[in-house]
């Protein structure tokens, strides 16, 4: 899969301390000149569907498991790689200083209709919540959060990099 970009979040070192990698799987889906995205009320950001690849899992069957649960999209099929945006993160947790995350991207397409999403406990309480957008509405909007916010969680870089990279190469 194509390499997009590596980021390493100001603070950290990733030759020091120790860390752990995270497999996720994000998904692309593009009808009628707007893009399915996943909007964080407490972070004011849109975000691709998508999230962490399950033990046992294929990168592909997370990607199909997450795009269900977070959109409630059916029929998903998965029609060809994006590319690969990989970032190291401090760690929140004792366990380990840094996260290094893995997030393959992949272009897909679903049914018309949406079913119910099934989203875990902290997505309800951030108020996530499934929006066909304009992209370029969705990049101005981060680019707002960035430039304004307090708010913006560490994820809102990635995914506004990945915005601009699908209305640049898929649109």
């Amino acid at each position: 899969m194509q390499q997009l970009k590596t980021l390493v979040h100001s603070g950290i070192n990733i030759n020091q301390g120790t860390s752990f990698t995270r497999l996720t799987a994000r998904a692309i889906v593009i009808k009628n000149n707007k893009i399915l995205l996943m909007y964080t009320a407490r972070y004011e950001d849109y975000s691709l569907p998508g999230g962490g690849v399950d033990e046992g899992e294929s990168i592909e069957q997370g990607l199909i498991r997450e795009l269900n649960e977070e959109t409630g999209a059916q029929n998903i099929q998965v029609i060809k790689p994006f590319g690969l945006y990989e970032e190291y993160r401090p760690w929140y947790k004792d366990d380990f200083d840094i996260i290094h995350i893995k997030s393959y991207c992949y272009v897909c397409s679903i049914a018309d209709e949406l079913g119910k999403a099934q989203l875990e406990h902290y997505e309800q309480q951030n108020g996530m919540s499934t929006k066909w957008v304009d992209i370029n509405e969705a990049i101005a909007h981060n680019e707002r959060t960035l430039a304004n916010s307090e708010k913006q969680g560490l994820s809102i870089l990635r995914e506004t990099f990945l915005l601009k990279r699908i209305a640049c190469d898929l649109l």
